[in-house]
């Protein structure tokens, strides 16, 4: 899985809801071009400042005046906008263009009203910036030609700098202008799961070549996450001295570990990844999938917000983490296939579990499937903001 919020396998061209108002004209038309000067980028009044949004008082603990609401892959996958303007464009080509990313990122802030963006990018996009030869093949995901396996592999692993990822200050400059007071979230993949790209050389279920590393030669693994985490942390850097208000780090795959082996092998280079951002003061939030039984060690990786699957209720979770973080999840994305009115009685149980949390930021339990019907996720954030209402 990654999570770039892009759908792998664009559709036909389809209609376009009407944009929202405020939107600059030019990064409608240069959407699908390609990269311009930052001299050419499209001027706007100067936003206001997020600080006081929904989403980022939730993080912050601060008492809120509706619960906020942003979707994982919203920015994509379901929207017939996001596959007319991704027509005939690969995915990692599509990350580097700045004002399609800004399009894309804004398109469900348009329709859905969401309380936060979040950029639209992948999680490997800064190993092919460092030079990494892969490639997202559709309906297949990030294929690594020369898997790291050996010491000498590591080679491959030179350190990230904001030359490498321009585009991405270009996208974000562009992004901020345009949202005015709605948080940006950055976002980057967790040291854990980019190394399963970069040792299995793509998607794997069983993990057999990263776990065979890091239980056979753990010193070649710990030095890999550590390079992972040099990079990550310098991703992330970039995305917030560009304005990105909020950042999340996202380890897809760490459900495939014991918890004995998540403190011992992986813990260390996600706390540094949050480390290094600390100085930032930006929320710093930390999802997985299937970590149930990590969600203790998630919070103490140093997150300000655990994000959490569907499988664990709210209030559970939060017994498990322990004081001093707010949640944020967790719908079970399949629940949106279900008629409206089964769609908002599980909704009211996630925010029924969810009433005495410190702070909450209601999304799903994973990201949005790519056919899910996207008056049914409009329908949700209404539901959730109308129910919440202080």
């Amino acid at each position: 899985m990654r999570e770039g919020y892009g759908d792998r396998s664009p559709g036909a061209g389809l209609d376009t809801p009407a944009p929202v108002q405020g939107l600059n004209s030019a990064v409608r038309r240069r959407a699908k071009l390609g990269p311009v000067s930052a001299n050419d980028a499209p001027r706007a009044q100067q936003p206001s400042a997020p600080y006081d949004s929904a989403f980022l008082k939730a993080c912050r603990r601060e008492p809120v005046p509706h619960t906020p609401v942003w979707f994982m892959r919203q920015a994509g996958r379901s929207l017939p906008e996001y596959r007319k303007v991704r027509e005939g464009v690969p995915m990692l080509e599509s990350c580097m263009r700045p004002e399609l990313v800004t399009e894309i990122t804004l398109q469900p802030v348009r329709r859905h009203g969401v309380d936060a963006a979040i950029y639209f990018s992948d999680i490997v996009v800064p190993l092919k910036a460092i030079g990494i030869d892969l490639d997202i093949k559709p309906g297949v995901g990030p294929v690594v030609e020369h898997p790291i396996r050996t010491r000498a592999d590591l080679a491959q692993l030179r350190d990230l700098t904001p030359e490498d990822v321009s585009y991405v200050t270009e996208a974000i400059g562009l992004l901020t202008r345009e949202l005015g007071s709605t948080p940006l979230i950055g976002f980057a993949g967790a040291p854990f799961t980019l190394a399963s790209y970069l040792v299995e050389g793509g998607p794997s279920r069983t993990y057999e070549n990263a776990k065979a590393m890091m239980y056979g030669d753990p010193e070649l693994w710990a030095d890999l996450l550590d390079r992972l985490a040099d990079i990550t942390a310098a991703f992330l850097k970039v995305q917030i001295e560009a304005g990105a208000s909020a950042v999340q780090l996202f380890d897809s795959w760490a459900g495939a570990l014991a918890p004995v082996d998540y403190r011992r092998s992986v813990l260390p280079a996600s706390a540094k990844v949050f480390e290094a951002v600390a100085g930032y003061g930006v929320p710093r939030i930390h999802f997985g999938v299937g970590t149930g039984e990590l969600l203790g060690l998630m919070g103490e990786a140093g997150a300000d917000v655990v994000g959490v699957d569907w499988r664990v209720p709210m209030d559970e979770a939060a017994r498990r983490i322990g004081p001093g973080k707010a949640l944020q999840g967790n719908l079970d994305p399949t629940v949106l296939f279900a008629p409206t009115e089964a769609v908002e009685a599980k909704t009211l149980e996630v925010l029924d579990s969810a009433k005495d949390l410190e702070g909450h930021i209601f999304n799903l339990g994973h990201g949005v499937m790519p056919s899910t019907d996207p008056d049914a996720l409009t329908r949700l954030v209404e539901h959730v903001h109308t129910r919440t209402a202080r």
